[in-house]
């Protein structure tokens, strides 16, 4: 790909965990997403993004081509999936391990779906549509020793978020984000006082 056609995709609308020689632009939804370098980190994660929240989940899905979209499964569990797939653009979390088992109890802790609704969303069928995504990118094998060894790293992390958000007051509306779609992250992530959890 030459240096101008790279150079003449907008900031926000570049999928940037793409290498150059896997396509040379994908569409979806009619805008057109054109490969920046392997590895390079999604501009959703950085923590002073001005993307808007639907720039960043666009981004997000072409960074992450093998999860399951939420547009493909039945509405009460897509509207539960594009509310997780929507927390890790407001976090700034990608899709590896360790961020995966960060945003659960993170998400808890901030926003206002707790232990006990996830509790009762877990006696929903369609759950198991997440639990095969990463079966499927992981293996059984590697899945667990992933989630055992990234547990232990994280103890210290959870303490630490845990304390930070003893006195949050402001939590973010979970099964309701879609109404933020226009707003920058930077402004979500100010008004719901998340600067502390991203890096």
């Amino acid at each position: 790909m030459s240096k101008n056609k790279s150079e003449s995709a907008s900031a926000w609308s570049s999928p940037r965990c793409l290498p150059f020689n896997i396509i040379d632009t994908i569409s979806i939804d009619n805008i057109i997403y054109r490969p920046i370098s392997m590895g390079t980190r999604p501009q959703y994660t950085n923590k002073n993004s001005i993307q808007t929240l639907r720039q960043g989940l666009e981004e997000y899905y072409t960074c992450n081509l093998n999860l399951t979209h939420p547009s493909t499964q039945p509405k009460d569990f897509g509207k539960i999936l594009l509310a997780h797939d929507i927390s890790h653009v407001i976090y700034g979390y990608e899709t590896n391990m360790y961020d995966e088992l960060k945003i659960l109890p993170l998400t808890f802790w901030t926003s206002d779906f707790k232990f006990r609704d996830w509790l009762r969303e877990r006696q929903n069928p369609s759950v198991n549509v997440m639990y095969e995504d990463l079966l499927k990118r992981y293996g059984l094998i590697r899945l667990y020793s992933s989630i055992f060894s990234q547990s232990l790293r994280l103890v210290p992390e959870f303490i630490s978020m845990w304390l930070k958000t003893r006195n949050h007051k402001t939590f973010l509306p979970f099964l309701n984000l879609e109404p933020m779609l226009d707003r920058s992250l930077l402004e979500i992530r100010q008004e719901f006082d998340l600067f502390p959890f991203i890096k």
